[in-house]
């Protein structure tokens, strides 16, 4: 680990400890060139996940999407409660049985994980997503909230 401060290649590890909810490692470090001390959180590189979009393109998965959408559609939600939310579906997409998850497969999972937490923000989500147009289609929506 480089030092940031005389950028010497060699550092000791004083002290670690679990970080961030145990999704990473903080460890403190001393230079040994220079003495100082200083800090870095050791992360696990998530899975490469490829979004394959209904017209045949694949993209990287964007963490950011999911968040942008969950906002719009939870906004009684804390940043936090959203984040558990997205965490939970992430978890999912890392066990599905390829690197590539249909666009189609990743809605599924927000629906599916909205209608047992938040009916209205299930609703708000299906109207935009399956793209609903008129009173019909709405109904199905309501209906399928009844369990």
């Amino acid at each position: 680990m480089k030092c940031p401060y005389c950028a010497f290649d060699e550092s000791n590890v004083l002290e670690s400890r679990d970080a961030l909810e145990g999704k990473a490692t903080r460890r403190r470090r001393v230079c040994v060139k220079c003495d100082k001390r200083f800090t870095t959180y050791e992360r696990v590189e998530n899975i490469e996940i490829k979004v394959v979009k209904k017209d045949g393109r694949v993209e990287e998965y964007q963490r950011a999407k999911l968040e942008r959408c969950f906002e719009k559609a939870c906004w009684k939600l804390s940043a936090e409660e959203r984040g558990k939310l997205i965490d939970q579906i992430e978890m999912k997409l890392l066990n599905y049985e390829s690197v590539e998850v249909p666009s189609k497969e990743i809605g599924r999972l927000v629906m599916e994980t909205l209608k047992h937490v938040d009916q209205m923000a299930y609703v708000r989500f299906a109207t935009v997503y399956m793209d609903i147009k008129n009173i019909g289609e709405f109904k199905k929506i309501i209906n399928n909230l009844k369990i």
